[in-house]
């Protein structure tokens, strides 16, 4: 079943790098925290490159002004991710996440299967809002779109 507005974030585990690969769970993520989180099918892919994630780094500074941590999350793993936020430009703040195995797009309800494009199971488009772990805007894309998801149409929605 698919995550809706209203309900608390599901625990599960993403990675990143730092000092290394860490691993951190999605209680450290979200609890006491304003995070909007946006999910891309894949990292390095030309929707997501071209106009997903520099969306939010150019919309970074808005983000943060209003108290508001934004999270980059992908179904793919954590080395990936660190070279593609490094090729983007992503300013220091900016978390890109790895959900290798798909963990925790799965526990959202928010999978789809891009297996007919060489890609295996992957995360939907999406951005939520969450205050404290619980989910107050979500916006899911409809295959092939790029529209509800993107860091303008959820700046709009914060509060």
């Amino acid at each position: 079943m698919t995550i809706q507005v209203g309900d608390r974030l599901p625990e599960a585990k993403l990675q990143r790098i730092r000092d290394g690969v860490e691993v951190v769970d999605t209680p450290t993520l979200f609890e006491g925290k304003r995070v909007v989180l946006f999910a891309v099918p894949g990292a390095f892919t030309p929707t997501c490159s071209e106009r997903h994630l520099p969306g939010f780094v150019e919309h970074f500074d808005e983000f943060r002004d209003k108290g508001v941590e934004v999270l980059c999350m992908s179904v793919n793993d954590p080395f990936v991710m660190k070279a593609w936020g490094e090729s983007q430009h992503v300013p220091d703040g900016l978390m890109m996440l790895a959900d290798g195995n798909g963990d925790f797009s799965r526990a959202l309800g928010l999978e789809m299967d891009a297996s007919g494009y060489g890609m295996g199971k992957r995360s939907k488009r999406f951005s939520l809002y969450a205050e404290d772990g619980v989910v107050k805007q979500l916006n899911v894309e409809a295959p092939g779109e790029f529209r509800v998801s993107s860091a303008e149409h959820i700046l709009s929605q914060l509060p």
